[in-house]
């Protein structure tokens, strides 16, 4: 399947679960996008776990100059500060619009668990149809000693309370991907 159409297919299904997802040249896009949503939601911290050095560097530049505060590590401690999550996502999954994450860092789960807006960057070369054609790829992340992967398909909701259908009782109220170009 052609790259745009594995685009096109994520972007329609995340849609219908309640989510948003739209493409962006590079991470520098990625980051003004953030930035924007969170101050336009009100927010005022952004954690931002799970990227490489260089990559957290420009981040936290970018969200203290906007006046975020940023932080990367020591989540836990920070659980109920955690506004927006700006995460890398591993794969993405076209069929039903699903966020794989190799979650094994715990602040990496508790920036994509609890705050109220998740926001994740999936580099577009990492889209597949479907989630068997991630078979090889996630077999050997589950062959590690310590293992653990997170599939987030849009927002959180739930229907137990007196059947009602909930957004955001369980995690974040707002799931936003963020699609880098493929030549990113």
């Amino acid at each position: 399947m052609r790259l745009e159409s594995l685009q096109d297919q994520f972007q329609q299904r995340i849609a219908v679960v309640g989510g948003r997802a739209q493409t962006v040249p590079d991470l520098e896009a990625a980051l003004g996008y953030v930035v924007r949503l969170t101050q336009e939601l009100g927010g005022r911290t952004l954690a931002a776990p799970g990227w490489g050095q260089a990559e957290l560097e420009r981040i936290q530049a970018v969200g203290q100059q906007a006046g975020l505060e940023v932080f990367s590590q020591g989540l836990r401690a920070q659980a109920k500060n955690i506004f927006c999550g700006f995460t890398p996502a591993d794969w993405g999954v076209a069929q039903t619009g699903t966020l794989v994450i190799d979650s094994l860092n715990e602040d990496l789960r508790l920036a994509t668990m609890l705050s109220e807006v998740h926001v994740a960057v999936l580099p577009a070369a990492r889209l597949r149809p479907d989630l068997p054609s991630l078979q090889d790829e996630l077999g050997g992340i589950l062959q590690r000693p310590q293992a653990y992967l997170a599939m987030i398909t849009g927002p959180s909701r739930t229907g137990d309370i007196e059947l009602i259908l909930t957004m955001g009782a369980h995690g974040p109220r707002q799931v936003h991907v963020l699609i880098l170009e493929a030549a990113a």
